[in-house]
C-alpha cells in the first residue's frame, strides 16, 4: 500500500467536454467499476470522482493499471473502442505526485472555476461510495480525512472560496440577495444554452424549487426539467409565465431584444421583478428598468461580481498551496510511519513474549496479589524499553533511514518469527 498510490484522470484540462462525457460515471456506475476493478486486480483501495468536467480514479497497486481501467470505462459505459480516447487520459503513476493531486482536485485548485464550492463534497461522495463497498483502507481513510481538515482550514484562513466566481454561480448568488426576502421565489429561465443550463442546475443545488424552464428547442428543456424538477412551458407562451414570474433569468442567442419595455409595461404587474440578462447580444431592452418596481441587472454586472470573485480566490492561491503542503508533509510522516508499524508490534510482541514467559515459571511461587504487582512492574518496564527504539525508528523514517534501523532490531530480536498482532496475555 505504502508509496503505491496511482490516479488515472480525465479532465477539462487535456479533453474536450464530448470526450469527457462518454467518461463520465453516475453513482451507479462509479460503484460498478470499482467492483469490477476489484474483480479483475489486486487493488487494495479504491476511489473514483467523476463530475462534469472530470473523471478519476485512485488507486493503490503496484502494478500500472491504467490501460484496464480506461478499457474497463468504456465497458460500463457501453462505448466501444473506448481506448482508442486514452491520450485523453492522464496517468499518475509516481505516489507523491497522485497525493499532490488529490489534494489540488478536492481543494478546488484544479477547477474550471478555482475554488469550485462543489468539488469537496463531491469528493465526500466517492470516498463514502467507497468506503460502502470496502475499498477504503487506512490510507485512504487517512489522506481523505486529512483533505477534508485542510479544505476547512482554507475556508477559515482564506478567501478562496468567498463569492461566485463564475458567471452561472455569480447569477445565482445574484438571485439568492434578491430573493432574501421571499418565500419560494417564482424563477423563470428563458434560453437553455450553456449558460442557461448551468445556471438551472446551480439554482437546483442552490435549494430552489419553483423554477420553471422554456426553450426553443422543447425536448432540451423537458430533458433538463426531469434532471432538476423543474415545470417546462412552450417558448411561445413566456409571457404569460413572466407575468407570474419574480426573478426572470434571460440566456437567448437573439439579435433583437425579446424582452421590450413595452411588453413588460403591459403586463401591468403589481409586484416587484428582477430581470437577470446574460445573453450576448442582449435580451432584456436597457428601457425595462424605467417601468416602475423592475430592475435589470445585465451580463456585465454579473460578470463583475464573478471577476471580483475570482480575483480573490487568485490571491489566496499561494496561501491556500502554503496549507495543502503542510498537510501533506503531516500526511507523509504518517505515510513514512506506516512502513515501520509491523517492525513496531513485531518488537512488542518479542518483548510480550518474554515477558509472559518469564512472569509464567514464577506464577506458582507467588500469591495473587504479589502476581498482580508483578504484572504491573513487568509491564511498565516493557514499554520504557520499548519507548526509545520505537521514538527512533519514527525519527529515522523521516530521515529516510528506517530500512537500517529496521534491520538492526530485525536481527537483534528475530523479529521475522513474530507475528504482527500484539498478544494477549
Amino acid at each position: 500500500m505504502i508509496n503505491n498510490f496511482k490516479a488515472v484522470s480525465i479532465s477539462y484540462k487535456h479533453a474536450p467536454v464530448d470526450i469527457r462525457e462518454l467518461a463520465s460515471l453516475s453513482e451507479s456506475l462509479c460503484k460498478h467499476l470499482m467492483l469490477q476493478l476489484r474483480e479483475i486486480s489486486e487493488i487494495s483501495e479504491l476511489m473514483v470522482l467523476s463530475t462534469c468536467n472530470r473523471t478519476e480514479i485512485y488507486y493503490a497497486s503496484v502494478d500500472d493499471l491504467s490501460v484496464q481501467i480506461i478499457k474497463l470505462i468504456g465497458i460500463v459505459k457501453g462505448v466501444e473502442n473506448f481506448y482508442q480516447y486514452a491520450n485523453y487520459f492522464q496517468n499518475i503513476n509516481n505516489h507523491d505526485t497522485a497525493v499532490q493531486h488529490l489534494f489540488d482536485v478536492c481543494i478546488g485548485l484544479e477547477s474550471q472555476v478555482v475554488g469550485d464550492i462543489q468539488i469537496i463534497n463531491q469528493a465526500k461522495h466517492a470516498y463514502q461510495w467507497s468506503a460502502d463497498l470496502g475499498l477504503a483502507g487506512p490510507f485512504l481513510h487517512r489522506i481523505m480525512h486529512t483533505i477534508f481538515f485542510t479544505n476547512k482550514k482554507v475556508v477559515q484562513e482564506t478567501s478562496f472560496r468567498d463569492g461566485a466566481a463564475s458567471v452561472s454561480y455569480a447569477t445565482v448568488e445574484q438571485v439568492e440577495e434578491l430573493c432574501a426576502e421571499l418565500v419560494e421565489p417564482k424563477i423563470l429561465v428563458i434560453g437553455l444554452g450553456e449558460m442557461g443550463s448551468d445556471v438551472c442546475k446551480n439554482l437546483s443545488e442552490s435549494g430552489f424549487k419553483n423554477i420553471t424552464i422554456t426553450n426553443r428547442t422543447v425536448a432540451k428543456a423537458e430533458a433538463l426539467a426531469n434532471e432538476i424538477s423543474a415545470k417546462v412551458i412552450s417558448y411561445e407562451s413566456c409571457w404569460e409565465a413572466i407575468a407570474l414570474a419574480d426573478i426572470i433569468i434571460c440566456s437567448v442567442s437573439s439579435q433583437e431584444p425579446i424582452i421590450t419595455k413595452a411588453k413588460v409595461q403591459s403586463l401591468n404587474t403589481l409586484s416587484f421583478k428582477y430581470f437577470i440578462d446574460i445573453s450576448v447580444p442582449r435580451n432584456v431592452e436597457a428601457k425595462v428598468e424605467e417601468v416602475p418596481g423592475v430592475l435589470v441587472y445585465n451580463i456585465d454586472h454579473i460578470q463583475n461580481r464573478a471577476n471580483e470573485a475570482l480575483a480573490l480566490r487568485l490571491q489566496s492561491i499561494p496561501k491556500v498551496k502554503s496549507i495543502i503542503h503542510d498537510s501533506i508533509v503531516d500526511f507523509s510522516n504518517w505515510s513514512k510511519e506506516m512502513v515501520v508499524s509491523p517492525t513496531i508490534n513485531k518488537l512488542k510482541n518479542a518483548l510480550e513474549q518474554i515477558r509472559q514467559e518469564e512472569i509464567a515459571r514464577h506464577l506458582k511461587q507467588m500469591s495473587l496479589e504479589e502476581s498482580q504487582k508483578i504484572e504491573l512492574i513487568t509491564k511498565s518496564i516493557m514499554q520504557k524499553i520499548i519507548k526509545l527504539p520505537v521514538l527512533q525508528l519514527k525519527a529515522a523514517c523521516k530521515r529516510g533511514e528506517a530500512e537500517t534501523l529496521m534491520d538492526v532490531l530485525n536481527n537483534l530480536f528475530d523479529l521475522e518469527k513474530q507475528s504482527d498482532q500484539i498478544p494477549i496475555s
